[in-house]
């Protein structure tokens, strides 16, 4: 194309930086395309309901030869999130680092308003359907697409998209029950570049087609080397910038004359991941209501004779107060306990939200295909000895839920306790568990029932407010992942509890789960940790194996709050769901009875808390209300004599002071102090401070309830409680930023440097020696330190620059024992020692071999590494290195990929802190060059999958930066993870998981 340059450049950010230019062009056909027409324009729709806003949708390339002077092309050349929809890989791992020219994947996807369609490649049986979308589409947005009103440019272009030209990189459509609702099309411009189009029924713009598409289309593309999307748009069609724009993709855009130039990025950034999360939240708000906040229920399987699960949760349903309608499915009677009762769903006069299936296995498809024709919202199934029994069971799940799919609707379980929607309005517990809590903001999830049980009644017990519950079962359909999109803004929903037994995405899970906890509260406890917990976890919801290396990283990374325990998981929300967050780890402790204050403060300690002694100034103010004890500092002892006027009166200082953060109070009723007239004091000194938590732990026979204060029986209870809520706020409290942004090139060279090096060992798994690691590793500066050279002249010159003393060694993979063969020689202080070192490696092995010389470096020894997960990707270790490694099992690992802030917490997290930090008047080391060390290997683990294993120990941390001493690589075939991106609901045939 010519195009002729006037226009003006401006930049505009709002998700993305936009540049524009204008500029005349004259479309030309490209000679790899053969003329093929190419039109990308967006198109305003007019028809959506103007509180859905409006949307404007990118719709096609140039047109075919004749169908208009102007061309409409979209060009990327920016950064999208850390992984687009599509790719298989983990944030921020290209998906041209996936299995070469793979065909785009199939995919369910969320539309705006919750509706389900399906992205797959166009098929030779879609000429009709293309057909009939190009026929069916308005003049206007014809003259957007085409840039003429000539209906047979839809036509030709089609028949273009039917030829199988080989310039079309990639040809995908969205359907909606069957019918072909949109297109998505990518053209080669160049080796790099691609022209797109994507054209939108008008009945259906405004519900999310166009971004979806674009993700789904950028994933394919960049699998196959495409590096930026290009476009040509008419000036009107500048909402189609904005769906780039909104997407997260970096655009660039120029205007020359009349046409506006696009060019976009196809890589996944950061912030496009995020766009696209936070449009699946909304997706999933919309296609979950009718499961979380049902108006209408009906029962499928209630047994008129009153026994079974079906009238269990009748029974509960209607004990519970459900403020909708009730209605059971029976094919005999009329009504069931005085509930209207139908022979089918679709009998019932009413459209039900949420249906519940009690029957057989044998005969659940039939329900949930009558809920399907009765236009059922969604359906849970309660019933079991499907998924979890085998593989006919599970071939019944997958056509239950291919079947929920195709009609919109969602499904939970099957084998699970039920859902409950305890908010005041709804009062819905469709479960067959009497237990119902108060209503209040956690929501909960469980993978098991009868965890699920347990937690509802622990919730009940401790006056523990729950706002929705979730049993999982199986997770055919509805996922943890789906349900904490679906909770993220809601604003009924201050904080989440999950129990899991297995992560299918644990990508995707990482970035919701800490998307959630940096604006609320969310706690977990996994099940299956030990080997015959995994094992007792599959048989009965088919999950599959988690480890707890993997689990311990994501967690603390995403700020999840975990808990050995149902029951401290309980403690703690309820703690975080009655007092504010605490501003730091101080503890004042207060007890009327000595010993019990001792005890408090010591396991305050243990829990990592501080227990600070009082200044004097607060010493005298609380020490005025004490008397016959001299305990005034920390834990302050009231004496068994206190009386509530004392209790009180030290009270209010302490909670006054900035000394203190929280304050634990532990009392024992006496004959002197009675239980009533100590709580009211509690309650009392709290009432005009409402700024800092308070505790109180109820020895003997006190109330269980006290205005503004958390109660707990026990003092270890209150103790591990406030230790979670403190690392929790320390958490939220350290700003959040991203990881690096991917080097591309760097990150396409490292790979073609892996799959090389395998290629020479005919792709079998394969060490690395030591110059094929400093070729992988330089780039990231990971290599480790000196030379390798290959002769005793040239090591002994190379020791002479690096400086005296020095190490050799045999630098051979293949060579084993190298150090009790005397292969590593240390401390070596002139050249002819060297020289000698190396002649006599050579004597040993009976030839010339490599040989690493490097500085000798005096430092805090650390290890770092990557291991490979099935099921979590790559984890990076940092640890206390050399020999101390396994000894003292001082490491933490990380998921990448992390940023600068996730490795400084890890780093700090180690016991061997203190050293790299300057312990005791020794000069502090480069912490931030380590820091960065860290990110590099993440950056690493993520962009070249055939690093299966790798580790630098030991790494000396100096003053000036950390020397890498010995590294080793281990290479094999890249093993794709699932990092839930482009976004898409789970596979139909996928295995049970948390994802």
């Amino acid at each position: 194309m010519a195009s002729l340059t006037v226009a003006r450049s401006e930049t505009v950010t709002a998700g993305a930086v936009i540049t524009s230019r204008t500029s005349i062009g004259l479309s030309s056909p490209r000679a790899p395309r053969r003329g093929a027409p190419s039109l990308c324009t967006s198109t305003l729709d007019r028809h959506r309901a103007p509180e859905q806003g409006r949307w404007g949708r990118a719709q096609g390339h140039k047109g075919p030869p004749g169908a208009g002077g102007r061309t409409e092309r979209v060009s990327a050349g920016g950064a999208m999130p850390e992984t687009l929809p599509g790719s298989n890989l983990s944030d921020a791992t290209p998906a041209s680092l996936t299995a070469d020219r793979r065909p785009p994947r199939a995919a369910d996807v969320l539309l705006t308003d919750g509706r389900i369609a399906s992205i797959r490649p166009l098929v030779p049986a879609d000429r009709e359907g293309l057909d009939a979308l190009h026929d069916a589409v308005s003049d206007e947005f014809l003259r957007l697409r085409f840039f003429a009103y000539d209906r047979s440019a839809g036509h030709r272009y089609v028949e273009h998209l039917m030829s199988e030209d080989e310039g079309t990189v990639a040809t995908l459509v969205a359907t909606l029950a069957g019918r072909i609702v949109a297109v998505a099309t990518a053209e080669r411009e160049s080796t790099d570049a691609a022209e797109v189009a994507f054209l939108v029924a008008d009945d259906e713009h405004g519900h999310g087609l166009g971004s979806l598409l674009l993700e789904h289309l950028a994933a394919a593309c960049r699998d196959r080397g495409i590096r930026r999307f290009v476009a040509d748009v008419l000036p009107e069609n500048a909402l189609m910038i904005r769906v780039f724009r909104d997407a997260g993709f970096t655009v660039s855009r120029r205007t020359e004359l009349g046409v506006v130039g696009v060019e976009m990025s196809t890589e996944a950034s950061a912030r496009a991941i995020e766009a696209a999360d936070a449009r699946e939240c909304a997706s999933e708000a919309a296609s979950l209501a009718p499961l979380l906040r049902p108006s209408t229920v009906a029962v499928v399987g209630v047994r008129r004779e009153g026994a079974g699960l079906g009238h269990a949760v009748l029974t509960s349903i209607r004990e519970g107060g459900f403020t909708g309608e009730v209605y059971v499915v029976h094919p005999a009677v009329s009504e069931i306990d005085g509930v209207p009762a139908y022979p089918s769903l679709r009998d019932v006069p009413a459209r039900v939200d949420l249906a519940l299936v009690t029957v057989p296995a044998a005969r659940v498809l039939a329900a949930v295909e009558d809920a399907a024709a009765a236009d059922v919202g969604s359906v849970v199934v309660i019933s079991s000895g499907l998924g979890e029994l085998g593989v006919e069971g599970a071939a019944i799940q997958d056509r239950m839920l291919r079947t929920a799919r195709s009609h919109d609707m969602r499904l939970v379980g099957p084998n699970c306790l039920g859902v409950m929607a305890n908010d005041p309005g709804i009062r819905l517990n469709a479960t067959f568990s009497p237990a119902v809590p108060p209503p209040g903001g956690l929501a909960v999830a469980s993978q098991s029932g009868g965890v699920g049980i347990a937690l509802l009644d622990l919730a009940r017990e401790l006056g523990l407010g729950v706002q929705a519950f979730v049993s999982l079962g199986n997770k055919a359909d509805v996922s943890g992942n789906d349900l904490l999109a679906a909770w993220m803004d809601d604003p009924d929903v201050t904080g989440a509890a999950l129990y899991l037994e297995s992560f299918g995405n644990a990508a995707k899970f990482a970035r919701m789960a800490r998307r959630f906890s940096e604006r609320k509260p969310l706690l977990a406890v996994v099940g299956g940790r030990s080997a015959s917990g995994r094992r007792a976890g599959a048989s009965h919801t088919a999950a599959a194996a988690t480890p707890a290396v993997g689990i311990d990283a994501l967690f603390a990374q995403a700020g999840v709050i975990a808990s050995p325990t149902a029951e401290a998981m309980g403690r703690t929300a309820l703690l975080l769901a009655e007092q504010p967050l605490p501003a730091g780890r101080r503890l004042a402790v207060v007890s009327n009875a000595g010993g019990l204050g001792v005890l408090a403060a010591d396991a305050a300690e243990a829990a990592g808390l501080l227990v600070p002694s009082l200044t004097d100034d607060l010493r005298t103010r609380v020490g005025a209300h004490v008397s016959v004890t001299t305990g005034t500092s920390n834990p302050v002892d009231l004496g068994a004599g206190a009386s509530a006027e004392n209790l009180t009166a030290v009270l209010g200082p302490l909670l006054d002071s900035d000394e203190t953060d929280v304050v634990l109070v532990v009392v024992v009723p006496t004959r002197v102090a009675p239980a009533g007239p100590l709580v009211d004091a509690v309650a009392r000194a709290r009432g005009a401070r409402p700024d800092k938590p308070v505790v109180l732990v109820a020895l003997g026979d006190l109330a269980t309830e006290v205005p503004g204060v958390t109660v707990f029986r026990a003092t270890d209870h209150a103790i591990d409680a406030v230790a979670d809520a403190v690392r929790y706020a320390e958490w939220r409290r350290i700003p959040a930023d991203d990881p690096e942004p991917r080097d591309a090139a760097r990150a396409d060279s490292a790979r073609a440097t892996a799959r090389a090096a395998l290629d020479v060992n005919d792709g079998a798994p394969r060490w690395l020696g030591a110059a094929d690691v400093s070729h992988l590793l330089e780039p990231y500066a990971l290599a480790p330190a000196g030379a390798v050279v290959h002769d005793p002249l040239r090591a002994a010159e190379v020791a002479t620059g690096l400086g005296f003393p020095v190490a050799v060694k045999v630098a051979d993979p293949d060579v084993v024992h190298k150090t009790d063969r005397g292969l590593v020689r240390v401390g070596l202080g002139t050249a002819p020692e060297v020289l000698a070192a190396v002649r006599a490696f050579g004597e040993e092995l009976g030839h010339d071999v490599p040989t690493l010389v490097q500085p000798v470096v005096a430092g805090v020894e650390v290890a770092l590494g990557i291991t490979r997960d099935p099921q979590f990707g790559p984890l990076v270790m940092v640890a206390a290195g050399g020999v101390a490694t396994n000894i003292l099992d001082d490491r933490t690992f990380l998921m990448p990929p992390f940023s600068r802030r996730d490795a400084a917490a890890a780093i700090r997290s180690l016991r061997i802190w203190p050293l790299l930090d300057g312990y005791r008047g020794a000069p502090r080391t480069d912490v931030a060059g380590l820091e960065a060390t860290l990110v590099a290997l993440g950056s690493l683990a993520v962009e070249v999958p055939e690093v299966a294993e790798l580790d630098l120990n030991p790494v000396m941390c100096t003053p000036d930066g950390p020397v890498l001493v010995d590294v080793k690589v281990r290479l094999a075939a890249a093993i794709p993870v699932d990092a839930g991106v482009p976004r898409r609901l789970r596979d139909p045939a996928g295995p049970g998981s948390i994802g």
